[in-house]
């Protein structure tokens, strides 16, 4: 098991090169978008980019998760290629109909956007940028699946060089504002496609399979209304801020939602993207369900460990990026954000039961029901208590979201997860991130050296409550046994390794 374990951290560090990648953007462009956008226009353009999100995921209709399920399975062995092109062909006509709608839409009625904040130009490069993106996510979810993740890295991290630059020249030396991003996306988003389409066209077969593309559409588009109601749990706060507040009250608290980001970004969203190509090929293995119990410990304890540093570095990274002091307060929602986003990432990993025995319906409804619950939190608490509601309110949703989903997900496939250490973590970390609303004004050098050693107290403190087992702290106590644990990672796991290797205890 450690060789799986090795193998997983292997892609999640490879994964995670192509989000640092956006992050780095982030402090780059941050300070940029603040200084050069109004408070409005910064809300406007966050409420776009979430938008962006939302129709990506609609229109891609879960299929990126059904070419990885294709393509990992053997069931599927000798289809994958037909699966391939079945997919892609179906969902792309689906798109191409949504371009040719917003032209015609932009075109017909011109006055609907004469006086709007949102003007019909951003709605058609809105279009262009959905269809361009769910292709390049179909394929990159083959590149997943056939576990290339380096290949995956280096396209997305040239796709956000090439953003970047665009931006900074668009924004920065033109003036542009939104459009000029939005330009640049969907440059950036063609240049991907362009450099994916070689390595892709060689593994499609053309054929189109209407037993395969009924039964993606049966297991995918169940998890688009997952995909949507996770975005709606996660986004729709700002679309409600933004009608009860307006768009002065949203900018800091879009600011304080991309710094918390930073956390999905480097931990979450990479641990995501190995997650299911690897839980495919070890399902049904020997001690599978160890296997994914010690998963959700490590990469908990991981997220937990993120929460606490960056929320008690909060203030100092929001100064980092706001150039203006009317964001400087937003320094408070960030770790509250930032613990929503580590039951976030611990939900994946107790859905596995429901995904890998292809109960993807229920995945739909509970996060459905989460959804509305936020939303109905948010129409009544943020008139109420602005936007710190707001946060607090996703925070609640995301709890009750992910124990519901461990229940049922246990009806179909239960794993023993480590629940006590799990909750031990949670109350550890938040404690220590909550230090932030509590410091005095101090010295800054001695101020970060408190922050520091909080940070690094996490560990220590859950070895006081026997939170390692023998065989972790055996590993830990050894310089040379973590030296060969890094060696492994680095170069990943073969099978042999992988099937002989003895799982620890």
């Amino acid at each position: 098991m450690l060789a799986r374990l090795k193998s997983t951290v292997r892609d999640t560090l490879v994964y995670s090169l192509s989000n640092i990648a956006p992050k780095i953007v982030g402090v780059v462009l941050l300070p940029l978008y603040t200084a050069k956008l109004t408070l409005g226009e910064f809300g406007n353009w966050d409420l776009l980019d979430v938008t962006v999100s939302i129709l990506t995921e609609i229109f891609i209709l879960g299929q990126a998760t059904s070419i990885i399920l294709f393509n990992s399975s053997d069931e599927y062995n000798e289809k994958k290629e037909s699966a391939l092109f079945t997919i892609t062909t179906f969902v792309f006509v689906i798109c191409a109909i949504f371009v040719l709608f917003s032209e015609t839409f932009t075109s017909l009625f011109p006055a609907f956007f004469a006086n709007a904040q949102i003007h019909a130009s951003y709605v058609r490069l809105i279009a262009y940028i959905v269809l361009l993106r769910v292709m390049n996510n179909l394929f990159l979810a083959k590149v997943r699946a056939d576990e290339q993740s380096i290949f995956f890295t280096i396209v997305s991290v040239l796709k956000i060089l090439l953003m970047t630059a665009i931006i900074i020249y668009m924004i920065g030396f033109l003036g542009r504002g939104i459009d000029g991003y939005l330009y640049a996306v969907v440059i950036a988003e063609f240049f991907s496609l362009v450099v994916l389409l070689p390595r892709i066209i060689p593994q499609i077969k053309i054929k189109f399979d209407t037993q395969i593309l009924s039964t993606a559409l049966k297991f995918g588009v169940p998890l688009v209304f997952a995909a949507v109601g996770f975005l709606l749990l996660n986004l729709s706060d700002r679309y409600i801020i933004k009608f009860l507040l307006g768009s002065s009250a949203l900018a800091p608290y879009s600011l304080a939602y991309r710094v918390a980001g930073v956390l999905n970004m480097f931990f979450i969203l990479p641990f995501t993207l190995g997650l299911m190509p690897v839980a495919y090929k070890y399902f049904g293995s020997r001690d599978d369900k160890r296997f994914f119990t010690k998963l959700m410990t490590y990469s908990s304890f991981f997220f937990v460990w993120g929460f606490v540093f960056l929320s008690l570095f909060s203030k100092e990274i929001i100064r980092l990026f706001a150039e203006k002091p009317e964001y400087y307060g937003a320094y408070v929602i960030v770790p509250v954000i930032l613990l929503s986003y580590v039951f976030s990432g611990m939900r994946l990993t107790a859905s596995l039961g429901m995904l890998l025995t292809k109960n993807t319906k229920h995945i739909a409804w509970i996060t459905l029901g989460a959804a509305a619950f936020n939303i109905i939190l948010n129409f009544i608490f943020i008139p109420m208590f602005g936007t710190i509601a707001a946060a607090i309110n996703t925070l609640a949703a995301f709890v009750i979201f992910y124990f519901i989903t461990q229940i049922l997900s246990d009806k179909y496939y239960r794993i023993p997860f480590e629940n006590y250490k799990l909750i031990l973590m949670i109350i550890v970390g938040s404690i220590l991130a909550g230090v932030i609303y509590f410091l005095p004004a101090m010295n800054t050098l001695f101020e970060i050296v408190i922050k520091l050693v909080l940070t690094a107290l996490f560990p220590f403190i859950l070895f006081v409550f026997r939170f390692y087992e023998r065989a972790e702290l055996d590993i830990i106590l050894s310089p040379a046994k973590i030296i060969d644990l890094i060696k492994g990672i680095i170069k990943g796991a073969d099978k042999t390794s992988i099937d002989s290797e003895p799982i620890l205890p």
